[in-house]
């Protein structure tokens, strides 16, 4: 496969990501802001306004966590790696991401089986919405981490070999 189609390909995957976060944010703003003007200025409310709100910060999160991975740039603690040999710090930090990608697998395996449950029971999260859906975005973000963390470590690894370490 030719590499500059593959590059454009996660370039448009990336401006997908931020794009869908970018509108999930500011449809949460405007639910959020027209809900506060709805409430003190006519004493009123969308019913379903508040369930949506919590809902997309869910979204939100997930999106963000889905982004963080990209460039492995969630929060992470590494006193340990600071006092290791370049090598072997390489070789630890693709140990600790094949970690992260087991344990981001393992989130979206069980998470699946709980949208699989909800999906039979019925349940309805908001405006006939069903819950199952709004839940959908949990199995399939921490399937996206878990691969992203998946590649990073092959990555470290690669290195950490590469340098004969």
């Amino acid at each position: 496969m030719d590499e500059s189609f593959l590059e454009r390909v996660r370039v448009f995957l990336y401006r997908l990501e931020d794009g869908i976060l970018f509108a999930l944010v500011l449809l949460m703003i405007g639910m959020a802001v027209t809900q506060i003007l709805l409430r003190n200025l006519f004493h009123s409310a969308i019913i379903w306004g508040d369930m949506l709100v919590r809902i997309l910060v869910l979204w939100i999160g997930l999106i963000g966590g889905m982004i963080a991975s990209r460039q492995d740039n969630h929060i992470r603690i590494d006193i340990v790696a600071r006092y290791l040999p370049k090598g072997a710090e390489v070789a630890v930090q693709g140990i600790v991401k094949l970690f992260a990608s087991l344990v981001c697998a393992i989130m979206s395996y069980y998470s699946l089986e709980f949208v699989k449950m909800e999906f039979e029971d019925g349940g309805i999260a908001f405006a006939n919405v069903p819950a199952w859906v709004c839940e959908a975005i949990i199995p399939f973000a921490f399937t996206i981490i878990s691969l992203r963390y998946l590649i990073l470590s092959l990555i470290n690894f690669t290195k950490f070999f590469k340098s004969g370490s």
